[in-house]
């Protein structure tokens, strides 16, 4: 056994080389459900700080407490529960110390009226997680600030931004790209499925169905809102509403233009939703085929952070709170029938979602760290 060991760790032994020569400094632009489980992943990684760290946090001015609200709210969450580490409360600097981690909260009402040098912030990682400008003309605001180098918006971008769902598509990520959108929660679930599916039996049609958790774009109670159906009560119906998921995923994988339709129905749960993924295939399979291939594909191939597998006969939505994968095929609830077939894809839409960010986070930063096992081609 230490022969194998030896043998199969060689690469790695004696290899103390920082990944970046300079510490790469991140900002998160907004601090709702996605910018504090973001911080949580950031503070999670930090170590010593001298490969990356989260420097600061950007929000609107607020009132007297304001800093204590947003502490409390990041250290306990009713869906992901306590933030396993320390929080103080820096008030006569401004700061939340996380797990020794000074972050510093800014406040701004725009992107392009920090200069974050006076932090001591240079060549920064925007996260903009506020969705609040999701095409170039609109994030590139944040380049306008000193301090700034590249910028990830965790949203659908627009026009000719690149929508990336890492795993899949990262790969066209450039040196000189400053500005990459992570694309959907959704999106994000459907497409390393759709990806291998299309490459292995090809696909002539789909349609995706989301039974997706309410968010906070909708209302609590019935109320004036400027989208169909969401003024409704999010608490108490189901919610038909539309997803651009199945057009987006066509700029992940251009092969699939023309084949696919979305729509989305939002349900009274806080967290974790379900694709339901209906393609006619160029070729027959079988359910335990499929489900063989996808199973293999999750355990050993380099998407094993992207799809993961369930062959839980009771399987439901709190199941799945937490998971890091983007999405977990339900092998019970596959359907087959010749070339058609049908996959239920859980998906943690906000955890699951934020550690797809944070692999993109690395990737767009330089930061690759040699690993056991040697990843392998899909």
């Amino acid at each position: 056994m230490d022969e194998f060991v030896a043998n199969e760790l060689a690469y790695l032994n004696g290899v103390n080389e920082k990944p970046l020569a300079k510490s790469q400094d991140v900002v998160l632009y907004g601090f709702g459900r996605i910018g504090r489980l973001m911080a949580r992943l950031l503070v999670e990684r930090t170590s010593t700080g001298e490969v990356m760290r989260l420097r600061a946090i950007v929000v609107r001015p607020g009132p007297r407490g304001d800093l204590q609200k947003r502490a409390s709210l990041f250290t306990t969450d009713s869906v992901h529960g306590a933030f396993q580490g320390t929080l103080r409360v820096d008030e006569e600097n401004q700061s939340l110390i996380a797990n020794g981690n000074v972050i510093k909260v800014i406040y701004a009402n725009a992107p392009d009226e920090i200069d974050y040098t006076e932090y001591g912030i240079d060549d920064a990682l925007i996260i903009d997680n506020t969705g609040k400008w999701r095409d170039r003309e609109g994030l590139s605001l944040h380049l306008k600030s000193k301090g700034v180098a590249k910028v990830i918006l965790t949203a659908p971008g627009k026009g000719d931004l690149k929508n990336i769902v890492y795993g899949i598509n990262d790969d066209q990520i450039g040196v000189d790209d400053v500005i990459i959108t992570a694309a959907s929660c959704t999106t994000n679930a459907i497409a390393p499925v759709l990806k291998v599916v299309n490459d292995k039996y090809g696909i002539e049609k789909g349609h995706i169905e989301s039974v997706h958790a309410y968010t906070n774009d909708q209302n609590l109670t019935d109320n004036y809102h400027k989208g169909s159906r969401r003024g409704r009560s999010a608490a108490l119906n189901m919610v038909l509403t539309e997803t651009g998921a199945a057009k987006a995923v066509v700029k992940v994988i251009p092969e699939l233009a023309g084949k696919l339709t979305g729509n989305a129905v939002r349900v009274p749960i806080p967290n974790v939703s379900i694709a339901i993924i209906n393609l006619t295939l160029k070729s027959d399979t079988t359910k335990d085929e499929i489900n063989e291939f996808l199973r293999d594909i999750a355990l050993h191939s380099k998407l094993q952070n992207q799809i993961s597998y369930t062959q839980s006969p009771d399987a439901v939505s709190s199941d799945f709170v937490g998971t890091r994968e983007a999405c977990i095929v339900d092998s019970n609830a596959t359907i087959v029938n010749g070339n058609h077939c049908v996959l239920y894809l859980w998906y943690d839409n906000e955890f699951g979602y934020c550690c797809q960010v944070a692999r993109m986070v690395y990737k767009m930063a330089g930061i690759s760290y040699k690993q056991y096992p040697v990843e392998e081609s899909a």
